[in-house]
């Protein structure tokens, strides 16, 4: 694998229009020696007056299982103090993003990868923990209802169809969510996450359908709140549902969140809550 060699920020990606790929490229990430930085700070190289590490969460990292279905996570990095070199902030951006539509057998996989890719550039080993966007380590609240992420499903389409949306004969009022949403910004092409939760009273939804038109959003370019409002107007018009209720929770960007709702007269989200990639 080649990697960029260690340099100043001059070429470095940050402050330059860039493209998010979404096939795994680990020639993005880009190490900036530590040392120029410490000369000021009459530190010498090999001879540090501190022990530490560098943490760092991702709130957006995502890949898809061996069987296409995308996988959600919140991963922290532990980046020794003592490294080399430290890795830039849009590059190593840039990088988890190129995992979005990249296979990898299992969670395992992902992590191995990480960790040889991250160390390499820091010449360093650098730690590296996955976390469900559900785990109470990090979640102390949780959206209402039941999780569809669990669903054992193979997913090969990702723009959105409503097709796969069903009903049987049963009528149910019931809550579902999934933290598996996440399209793409009409105008910078950035990638945003979410989760959604859909609330109704009637026929009851084939979930794994609904959960594969969710999904279907992955590589869709719109805003949040034109997506909010697709997925309201599918379902209502392809399942029927006597009360609808679609809230979707974004996670931040550039400091700011939104939580668009859209629903049938009379009904209203539940209290605000923050989730742990919020």
């Amino acid at each position: 694998m080649n990697y960029h060699r260690p340099e100043t920020l001059e070429h470095a990606p940050l402050g330059r229009e860039s493209a998010y790929p979404e096939r795994y490229d680990a020639t993005l990430l880009y190490p900036i020696p530590r040392a120029a930085n410490r000369v000021p700070l009459d530190i010498e190289e090999g001879v540090l007056p501190f022990v530490g590490e560098d943490e760092w969460h991702a709130f957006e990292a995502s890949w898809l299982n061996a069987r296409g279905k995308p996988v959600v996570a919140v991963a922290r990095f532990r980046l020794p103090a003592d490294s080399p070199n430290l890795i830039e902030s849009k590059s190593w951006k840039l990088y988890l993003n190129s995992f979005n539509q990249t296979r990898f057998q299992n969670r395992e996989a992902v992590i191995d990868t990480l960790v040889a890719d991250l160390s390499r550039a820091a010449d360093a080993v650098v730690s590296v923990e996955l976390f469900d966007v559900d785990d109470e380590a990090l979640a102390p609240r949780r959206l209402p209802g039941e999780s569809l992420d669990e669903l054992d499903i193979a997913v090969d389409a990702y723009t959105p169809s409503a097709e796969p949306l069903a009903v049987g004969d049963e009528i149910v009022e019931e809550t579902l969510y999934s933290h598996l949403l996440k399209s793409n910004c009409p105008v910078t092409g950035q990638p945003d996450w979410g989760s959604v939760l859909i609330r109704y009273r009637g026929p009851r939804i084939d979930r794994e359908g609904l959960l594969r038109y969710l999904i279907g959003y992955r590589q869709h370019q719109d805003f949040h709140e034109h997506c909010v409002e697709h997925i309201f107007v599918d379902l209502m018009a392809r399942c029927r549902p006597e009360r609808l209720l679609v809230l979707a929770r974004y996670v931040r960007r550039g400091g700011l969140d939104i939580s668009p709702w859209r629903a049938t007269p009379g009904e209203r989200p539940p209290e605000p809550l923050r989730l742990a990639r919020q």
